[in-house]
């Protein structure tokens, strides 16, 4: 028995070993914080990209995913750096490379190094983002009247449309699949942060409720789009106070977006500006896909990616209003649902920018291809009024001015 238990120790030993050679990622992703990795892109002939395979990580053949992985280890060897992790992304042209850098060197002076060689397309930090959301305001119990219901008329919107069918992308931190209020809405569940097991987390399950939270069924909310379906890509993890993401996850989970085909993106997070979210964010909105944003009101611009043209940037206060084209949407003591079969009220850009992308659902409804265009007096979003400038038979109260200025253009 002792002799089987050390030769079972040995394989183990040995199976763990290999592991962490060949997936670099598993014994460097704890002890790499993201602050500590850069990212270098290595160009991937477009002709490589099939549409539908699973890009989770791999590559389309072994001999390809063999050498890459090859050039990636000699590259990280050459410059004196770990690698980490790897994704490919040949909608986008490239192949990123993950690698962390020695505490004893400037995370700048690394990526400008690595970048000056030939066979690097660019370099760049792995970055760090935040969701857009204030502490929550205590442990009470579901309050009984939801802000769109007044203001956006939610009864009679859905009268119109439940978004039945419209896929939308959460790229947020983890969703509670099997909260009550939300069973059969989250499609999928995917885990795009290296290192940190899926669990299902405070701010992904409070906009995903907000979205597309159960109708009808007699508990808790009724999400603006209870007909939609969620696609659950974590890019982000709560921490004590915050939910944060870092730029390597969010590519993932926003190119798997693109790969799904998913009409509608919510974002609900900010950060620093950065290439490669850029450019895949372009790629979306080139293909149709609508993307929602958190506004940053501590930044002049907003924030990235609210920031992007194209993109739709939501805040849920007034004061956002004079920043530029940006949208005001319910956000103040929001009822919503969090892990745990429990509902909190809950505050922030983060959540008036799940109502836009709820409504955007309501438009999308039957396939339309129509991109959503939102109508708003002062910046707040009038949901009746986009619905009949949509085409739907606006049967609520619309605020008269805007409808007929929307219905005119």
């Amino acid at each position: 028995m002792v002799r089987a238990c050390r030769i079972l120790a040995i394989a183990l030993a040995a199976a763990a070993a290999a592991a962490a050679w060949a997936f670099p990622a598993f014994a460097q992703q704890l002890a790499s914080p993201p602050a500590r990795q850069i990212m270098v892109m290595v160009p991937h002939p477009p002709d490589h990209f099939r549409p539908g395979a699973n890009y989770a990580g791999g590559y389309g053949d072994d001999l390809s995913r063999s050498a890459r992985a090859r050039l990636a280890r000699k590259m990280a060897r050459e410059f004196g750096l770990t690698l980490v992790d790897d994704w490919p992304m040949p909608m986008v042209g490239v192949d990123c490379f993950v690698m962390a850098v020695p505490a004893n060197r400037s995370i700048k002076q690394a990526a400008d190094e690595v970048a000056r060689d030939s066979r690097v397309a660019w370099t760049q930090p792995v970055q760090i983002y935040s969701a857009q959301a204030a502490p929550l305001t205590g442990n009470d119990p579901l309050f009984p009247a939801q802000p769109a219901a007044r203001q956006w008329q939610l009864a009679r919107l859905q009268r119109l449309s439940t978004g039945n069918g419209v896929r939308v992308a959460v790229v947020d931190s983890g969703i509670d699949a099997g909260h009550p209020d939300l069973a059969g809405q989250v499609v999928m569940n995917r885990n795009f942060v290296a290192g940190r097991p899926m669990v299902a987390e405070q701010h992904g399950t409070g906009v995903a409720g907000i979205i597309a939270a159960r109708a009808g069924n007699g508990i808790g909310l009724a999400g603006i789009a209870p007909g939609a379906k969620l696609l659950g890509l974590r890019a982000c993890w709560q921490v004590p106070g915050k939910t944060l993401c870092d730029s390597f996850s969010l590519a993932k989970a926003l190119y798997f977006a693109i790969d799904q085909k998913a009409p509608i993106i919510n974002m609900s997070l900010s950060g620093p500006d950065d290439r490669l979210l850029r450019q895949l964010l372009k790629v979306a909105m080139g293909k149709g896909e609508t993307v929602v944003a958190a506004f940053d009101r501590t930044q002049s611009d907003g924030g990235f990616p609210a920031s992007v043209p194209g993109v739709i940037a939501v805040s849920d206060s007034s004061l956002a209003g004079s920043r530029g084209r940006v949208y005001i949407a319910p956000g103040r003591d929001v009822p919503t649902t969090q892990p745990g079969g429990r509902w909190f009220l809950v505050n922030g850009s983060s959540f008036a920018a799940a109502h836009v992308s709820g409504l955007f659902a309501l438009i999308r409804q039957g396939g339309s291809s129509i991109s959503p265009t939102l109508v708003a007096q002062n910046g707040y979003v009038d949901a009746c009024a986009t619905m009949a400038y949509a085409g739907r038979n606006c049967e609520c109260a619309c605020a008269p001015g805007a409808a007929r200025a929307a219905l005119r253009r």
